[in-house]
């Protein structure tokens, strides 16, 4: 029997409870409901120093963060906008994963990666799903074809928290679909190469 695949999310506030997080939980719930086991890195979680890659100590957070990234199979990462651009909380978090370059699968290397861009207007949340795009690229990981752009200045939330806007909730049903398939293949692939090389 094939392991379920394993998805990692990051992203959102340093505060938690905002609308980047809550999509991101809203997605890793579907990713769940397709077999995926999860977890999630998100406020106190990403709240980290100031990447420093000439020091090679690293506190309890990031350490965390990174040994998750390296035994993902599909991550999801989701960023306010913050002038136009992804937060500098979620870029911080990313730059962590320059840690994983000497890993025999570097960065996000082989991944499907799932992003979520919000903002206050489309303008900054279509610059801000552009840069997510771009550093998915650098990491070597896979954007899939489906992304999520949410305007917070609309109504998204029902007043109990639950996600109320059918149109996002359906593309994010798309986004973590393509996100999960890829990973269980990834699963099956890397499987099957464990079994011949054993036979």
């Amino acid at each position: 029997m094939t392991p379920r695949p394993r998805i990692v999310a990051l992203g959102g506030n340093a505060t938690a409870g905002g609308s980047a997080e809550r999509l991101l939980r809203h997605a890793l719930m579907r990713c769940e409901a397709q077999g995926a086991e999860t977890r999630l890195f998100a406020g106190e979680a990403i709240d980290l120093p100031m990447y420093a890659p000439h020091r090679s100590e690293r506190c309890s957070k990031a350490q965390a963060l990174m040994a998750a990234l390296r035994d993902a199979d599909g991550i999801l990462v989701a960023s306010p906008a913050y002038h136009g651009t992804v937060s500098g909380v979620v870029k911080n978090a990313l730059d962590y994963a320059q840690d994983l370059v000497s890993d025999a699968q570097p960065y996000f290397d082989g991944r499907a990666v799932g992003l979520i861009a919000v903002a206050g207007g489309w303008q900054a949340a279509g610059s801000t799903l552009a840069t997510l795009r771009s550093i998915t690229h650098a990491l070597r990981g896979w954007p899939t074809p489906m992304a999520v752009t949410a305007n917070s200045s609309q109504p998204l939330f029902d007043p109990y928290g639950m996600l109320a806007d059918q149109g996002i909730a359906s593309q994010l049903d798309i986004m973590t679909g393509q996100v999960v398939t890829f990973a269980q293949m990834k699963r099956a692939y890397a499987d099957a190469g464990r079994a011949a090389m054993t036979a």
